[in-house]
């Protein structure tokens, strides 16, 4: 009867630990979403306050908008006064969505190529280049800034020192259209493909084109998804290369935001006017956000699929 009543005493003592640290586990996970969603907050709050009350230096801090001012965000669209000329919204997000589109099929088809170069096809040194191309992956790419920028420059497509005509789009797009984790992500994923697959198409008299296509390419789809995300948003939220690169004119949205929605009236002083910079902020954030949240499933089983085999 003891015995009973010691484990019986036990099971509760742990039941109640086992409570309490997952309550104090949900305490924890709760404080820091909420430290991480201020910042989102903030800005949502911000973009739809009126330019008064912003720039008014008697008013309070208010966590919520006092003068609920929507249009914002139609103004965003009809601005066209910032420190860059006269150059509207639209022109940079056009930028944008054509450096974003072009880096991620290039890039993609690219890295779908040298993935089934390496994990399908029997060539001499086949592995001596993909260990030398993982060791690529240890140098930062803040390393390789000065001598791309020697190179574009040296072609002619940096806009800053009177490049061709359209020279800062080939400057962003093609430096970057190779990444070594993303080719390094589609090998692991066909190299999990059965052999026997290829043996027989090559017995049916298909080629290895046709083999990519027809085959590995469907199995990969996850895996090719989670490319096609990761390098747009990668090129959605460049800051530092386009602002080397590009001129006024051929900025990409999220390089431009930072100096724009310059308040031009009298007496001014050059402030910034935020409400109209953080609705164009969360206009700009919308379509990754969607993204992700669309297909995360697909991120998540194509980088987890992709290190269950070496």
């Amino acid at each position: 009867m003891t015995n009973e009543l010691n484990i019986e005493k036990k099971l509760k003592i742990q039941k109640i630990q086992k409570t309490t640290q997952t309550i104090l586990v949900y305490i924890f996970l709760g404080v820091m979403a909420i430290v991480v969603l201020i910042p989102f907050y903030w800005m949502i709050n911000v973009s739809f306050k009126s330019t008064h009350e912003l720039v008014d230096d008697d008013i309070t801090i208010t966590f919520f908008p006092e003068d609920f001012s929507p249009n914002n965000y139609v103004n965003v669209f009809k601005y066209s006064g910032n420190t860059t000329g006269n150059i509207s919204f639209m022109v940079f997000f056009g930028n944008t969505m054509v450096v974003a589109l072009f880096s991620t099929l290039i890039g993609t088809v690219f890295s779908i190529f040298v993935g089934f170069a390496l994990a399908r096809l029997n060539f001499p040194g086949r592995d001596l280049i993909f260990t030398l191309l993982l060791a690529t992956m240890m140098i930062p790419g803040e390393m390789m800034v000065i001598t791309n920028y020697t190179t574009v420059a040296r072609l002619g497509w940096v806009s800053l020192q009177g490049g061709i005509t359209g020279g800062a789009y080939y400057a962003m797009i093609i430096p970057f259209l190779v990444s070594i984790f993303h080719i390094y992500l589609l090998r692991q994923n066909f190299k999990q493909i059965p052999n026997e697959l290829y043996y027989a198409a090559k017995v049916d008299g298909s080629s290895d084109f046709n083999y990519l296509v027809k085959v590995m390419v469907p199995m990969a789809k996850s895996s090719i998804i989670t490319i096609v995300i990761l390098k747009l948003m990668g090129t959605w939220n460049a800051y530092v290369w386009p602002n080397l690169v590009a001129d006024a004119k051929h900025k990409i949205i999220t390089s431009w935001l930072r100096s724009s929605f310059v308040d031009q009236s009298p007496g001014s002083a050059g402030r910034v006017l935020l409400n109209y910079q953080m609705a164009a902020a969360i206009i700009v954030t919308v379509p990754l956000l969607l993204l992700f949240i669309f297909f995360r499933k697909y991120i998540m089983s194509g980088v987890s699929r992709s290190g269950l085999k070496g």
